[in-house]
């Protein structure tokens, strides 16, 4: 299954960074027939004061000031989709041109049902990266084990030349209540994508009773 079936939440969240302009102005895109969901609604986190948190995963992130949230418009139709976008901020707003990367963090969840072969976070990286060298990226780093706070995770690295300029960008994932959780970073250099990850930190999950 390639990925215009796999990983719809995260894809749609790139090209909503890569082409943020024309979804915009396109119609919305044709509905992809529901896939068996047989996890649990996640709740979709919260974000004020520039703060994104979300209790049930432990999840905290503080995006810089000035940066733009458009999760409401990157999440698309969640009826129909497997996941759903829990954060997608950006540096600018996607629809407005300007020199150099846009930097961005997006938090995607997709629902482990979908994905009946993954067993752990690593696994997770075959389709992951099948939809990220889709949109144009190459692979910088496989898929390795790093630790943010106490929280272990899995990362690999991509790039993609834009003209003159180096997209960097770097995904995280960890496997929590049925659903396989995503961070991707982009940003114009590889100090800067770690300068992103600094501000993710993880908390205790709550416990749904």
């Amino acid at each position: 299954m390639g990925p215009n079936c796999l990983m719809r939440t995260l894809v749609v969240a790139i090209v909503f960074l890569l082409n943020g302009s024309s979804l915009f102005s396109q119609q919305p895109a044709k509905k992809i027939p529901t896939l068996p969901r047989k996890s649990a609604p996640l709740a979709t986190g919260t974000i004020a004061d520039n703060v994104y948190r979300n209790p049930e995963l432990g999840i905290t992130y503080k995006t810089l000031v000035g940066w733009v949230d458009r999760t409401s418009q990157a999440r698309g139709e969640p009826e129909n989709s497997s996941g759903q976008v829990l954060l997608a901020a950006f540096e600018r707003p996607p629809e407005v041109s300007g020199d150099g990367i846009n930097s961005a963090i997006i938090i995607a969840a997709e629902s482990l049902a979908s994905y009946p072969g993954v067993k752990t976070a690593a696994d997770y990286f075959d389709p992951l990266t099948e939809a990220t060298t889709s949109q144009g990226f190459k692979v910088v780093n496989e898929p390795y084990e790093v630790t943010v706070g106490a929280k272990s995770l899995v990362r690999s690295d991509f790039s993609k030349e834009t003209g003159k300029f180096t997209m960097h960008q770097s995904s995280l994932v960890m496997l929590s209540k049925g659903y396989a959780v995503s961070f991707t970073f982009i940003g114009g250099s590889e100090d800067e994508v770690e300068q992103l990850i600094e501000r993710l930190n993880f908390t205790s999950a709550s416990v749904k009773r």
